[in-house]
């Protein structure tokens, strides 16, 4: 058996779901309940290679490989699918979307592949039970990441602001709409729509806004961390004028470093 093999896995994956002699928690577990460990593992991949770890990155890859088998052992047990099937799909999924490459199409220009790369994946929607634009856009999604992929496909059917400043525009808008918000739950539904706006802005910038606001929080969390190393023990005792002015220092030490 070659190493590179994924026929262990499923083994020990189905005898893990044995309902006889298995382990009793992934006997119990269903889609819903796995369904955050896969995201949790996603992520853990995402934290690996941001921090540059090939071996912790290569187990997180484990993990997450785990779950595609979990998620498959459930489906043939459930006579939906197996994971032979999982692995077709995506091969002929992803032979479909590469004409230039699996077929006699000649799109070697970069913009071309880019191109045929969306009129297919448009094609691949028009046949889903959901025939609208944004379909197969996921639920489960971070909410700025699932703003920006809404944004950019329906900007794609031409709904979109002409250029940026209805988009700078409408962040205004909403600042207006949330003073004027009279409940907590207005007010929560206009600062709803003033993320989104946001996300939107940037999305014309093109900056990607879920990216920005992670580099700008581990921006603040660096800065506050520095503010309390100056300030000590001493610093929740602090007046917000005290804080102020550590967060300046904290911020001019780092420009310095750049």
């Amino acid at each position: 058996m070659k190493p590179t093999d994924i026929t262990p896995l499923t083994e020990i994956m189905a005898r893990l779901r044995d309902p006889d002699d298995g382990c009793p928690w992934d006997v119990t577990q269903t889609f819903q309940t796995i369904a955050p460990y896969t995201i949790e593992e996603a992520y853990e991949v995402a934290d690996a290679i941001e921090r540059n770890d090939m071996d912790d990155l290569k187990d997180e890859l484990g993990d997450l490989l785990l779950q595609v088998v979990f998620h498959s052992q459930m489906a043939a047990e459930a006579g939906s699918f197996n994971l032979q099937d999982v692995i077709a799909g995506i091969c002929d999924k992803m032979t479909r979307r590469h004409p230039h490459i699996f077929g006699d199409v000649d799109a070697k220009e970069a913009a071309q592949v880019t191109q045929n790369w969306e009129t297919i994946k448009a094609q691949e929607r028009s046949t889903h039970s959901d025939g609208s634009a944004l379909a197969g856009v996921a639920k489960a999604l971070p909410a700025l990441l699932r703003a920006q992929k809404i944004q950019k496909r329906a900007a794609r059917t031409g709904f979109d602001w002409p250029d940026v400043d209805g988009a700078k525009s409408k962040i205004f808008e909403e600042l207006d709409e949330i003073s004027s918000a009279n409940t907590q739950d207005e007010r929560a539904d206009e600062v709803g729509d003033l993320l989104f706006a946001a996300v939107n802005l940037a999305r014309f910038y093109d900056v990607d806004a879920e990216n920005a606001l992670k580099n700008a929080t581990a921006k603040f969390d660096r800065r506050f961390r520095a503010m309390e190393d100056m300030a000590g023990t001493n610093f929740p005792a602090l007046s917000l004028d005290e804080k102020e002015a550590l967060w300046s220092r904290a911020k001019e030490q780092e420009i310095k470093k750049v």
